[in-house]
């Protein structure tokens, strides 16, 4: 719009000059002389207020630019999510000492599970949520837990009930901080079973950043 007015400015202006022009041609016999200088800002003020809109506008383009990229940057940065299963191995367990559980079969990975640990790595501050199923035969126990920086948060357990599948769940909303870890272990003297079914899962994703 501040360009639209400036224009039309320098028009008026041309054109006042080229009425003073024409007076001063047909009254040129008469003892008077139309002044030469236009009722209005010389030319080069003109250009001037031209070249100072110009320089502000380019300056609010490039803080417009910035402002995108930093919300592009935003998205991507919460484009954080994996899901995977233990896949197609059978029984694992039991064991006289906890273990950490990969989950080999990934479904979708955006970068920060690594299915060879069984660990996600938080890359931003924020809340997450993380949720676990495991598949047994109730010979055995089946004891679960959803660690965080080598501490339990939740856990999930089936105690020995005969000789059937179950199943068990849950899931945890929790708050990490950039580099916390996140994994899933099989509690010493229990067992999980999987096979190409997928049963026993793992996932997680960001819910919104700090």
């Amino acid at each position: 719009m501040k360009i639209s007015v400036a224009a039309l400015t320098l028009s008026f202006c041309y054109l006042s000059v080229a009425e003073v022009q024409l007076a001063e041609h047909r009254e040129e016999n008469t003892t008077e002389t139309p002044s030469s200088e236009p009722a209005c800002f010389g030319t080069d003020d003109i250009l001037k207020n031209f070249l100072v809109i110009l320089r502000e506008q380019e300056a609010e383009l490039k803080n417009v630019k910035k402002q995108l990229e930093d919300l592009r940057g935003e998205v991507r940065g919460n484009r954080i999510a994996f899901g995977a299963s233990i896949s197609n191995v059978g029984n694992i367990g039991p064991f006289n000492v906890d273990i950490t559980l990969t989950y080999k079969n990934v479904y979708a990975n955006t970068g920060s599970y690594n299915p060879t640990t069984g660990i996600f790595t938080a890359p931003v501050k924020g809340h997450y949520y993380f949720s676990f199923s495991g598949h047994n035969i109730s010979s055995k126990p089946m004891g679960l837990r959803l660690m965080k920086n080598g501490v339990q948060m939740v856990t999930g357990y089936n105690h020995a009930a005969g000789n059937r599948y179950e199943t068990v769940t849950n899931g945890m909303t929790l708050q990490l901080e950039v580099g916390d870890q996140v994994y899933m272990t099989l509690r010493s003297n229990t067992w999980i079973f999987d096979n190409s079914n997928d049963h026993s899962t793992f996932i997680g994703h960001l819910l919104f950043r700090l």
